[in-house]
């Protein structure tokens, strides 16, 4: 489907950005505690399953979207999923559940950047919140193209933050440490903290749009940005655990290691920490520019400024609650990963081929991604032991 209507072209290198600077966040700070209170065997598996069961899902969408001439969920969903005399006020319906966890979501980006410019600089925490939303919606504004040059920057200084972290590590004293089965339910909190550091679902249509429909450079794309997400979990994992033992608290991984390497890791932290956090406000604000605009036609300014500036307000006011955030999402997720192979089942069944998933995409393999969804849902819902 070559032509694709898209704002710009991205190369294979910003695609893949894409895909990792959505995926990367606070989530894989969080996954050397879990991983930590479960064995090498259940890490080890899980990480794979995880891996497998998020590509078939990301290539499903990007499928669901390829058939859909780029479009991203809702827009699919209104020609896939809704239909009779509901179809509208479902598809604003959706829109709206959709728009709002992200926007909370995006909230608790602009809040986690202040905290660390209040902890780094000691600057007023509102006066944070305005400076990392004013550098971060700039390169929102100026639209898809310079997003996909930043987030391949700003992932390739990650992946240079982490090799700090781990050559200090290795240099210094190593730590003890133990990992063995503590219960299912730890298990299934892993699952879900790795599915969703590993999640960049939103993404995949601005990846279909940028490389033009190309099916090999779309699964190219997203199977090298989710394996560099899971690299980066891997390494961070191995890191923490090296460095700071089973003392690794639910505080961040970084945190830990800061108390057993020295101050300085403090500052490398607090750049990878805005880093991640960065790349994770590019991608959702610009996510949901699109769905903004494709429901409301109106032009690209307007639709930045709906998907971004709430986020500050919300941020601003106050009113994010992680663990609502977390009880949000999950449903949110499960609804959508339901509503996402609903659509794909349809519309590869009425297009009579299938571009990007081929076998992949049959219904036992879809069944699977349902159930994957599930599970990570479960799993987010469930109290650490």
């Amino acid at each position: 489907m070559g032509g694709m209507k898209s704002e710009a072209k991205l190369t294979f290198g910003e695609a893949t950005s894409l895909i990792v600077g959505h995926g990367v966040g606070s989530g894989i700070l969080s996954v050397p505690y879990l991983a930590s209170r479960n064995s090498w065997f259940d890490l080890i598996w899980v990480v794979a399953a995880v891996y497998g069961i998020n590509l078939l899902l990301h290539f499903m969408i990007a499928e669901l979207s390829y058939h859909n001439g780029g479009a991203q969920f809702i827009k699919c969903f209104e020609n896939e999923l809704f239909v009779g005399r509901l179809k509208k006020i479902l598809t604003w319906g959706a829109f709206a559940l959709l728009g709002f966890s992200v926007l909370v979501n995006v909230s608790g980006f602009i809040t986690g950047a202040s905290a660390v410019l209040v902890s780094w600089l000691g600057i007023p925490e509102w006066l944070g919140m305005v400076l990392f939303y004013m550098a971060a919606a700039a390169v929102v504004f100026a639209g898809m193209k310079l997003v996909g040059i930043c987030e391949k920057f700003a992932v390739g200084s990650m992946a240079l933050v982490m090799v700090i972290l781990l050559v200090a590590t290795l240099t210094g004293k190593i730590q003890d440490f133990r990992l063995q089965f503590v219960s299912m339910g730890n298990v299934l909190a892993l699952y879900s903290m790795v599915s969703f550091s590993l999640s960049a679902v939103m993404s995949v249509p601005q990846v279909v749009k940028g490389l033009d429909g190309d099916p090999r450079r779309i699964k190219g794309a997203i199977a090298a940005g989710t394996g560099i997400n899971l690299l980066l979990i891997l390494v961070i994992t191995v890191t923490t655990l090296l460095g700071a033992g089973n003392n690794i608290s639910e505080n961040g991984a970084l945190v830990d290691l800061s108390k057993e390497l020295g101050g300085w890791v403090s500052i490398v932290g607090y750049v990878f920490s805005l880093l991640a956090l960065a790349t994770s406000f590019w991608a959702n604000t610009l996510n949901l520019r699109d769905v903004v605009c494709e429901q409301t036609r109106w032009g690209t300014r307007a639709g930045w400024a709906l998907s971004s500036f709430p986020c500050l307000l919300i941020a601003l006011m106050g009113i994010t609650s992680f663990v609502g955030f977390v009880r949000l999402a999950s449903i949110v997720q499960v609804l959508t990963g339901i509503g996402v192979i609903v659509a794909y089942h349809r519309a590869r069944k009425r297009e009579g081929f299938s571009p990007i998933c081929g076998r992949l995409g049959g219904l036992p393999l879809q069944i699977l991604v349902v159930a994957g969804s599930l599970a990570a849902t479960v799993g987010a819902l469930l109290k650490i032991s």
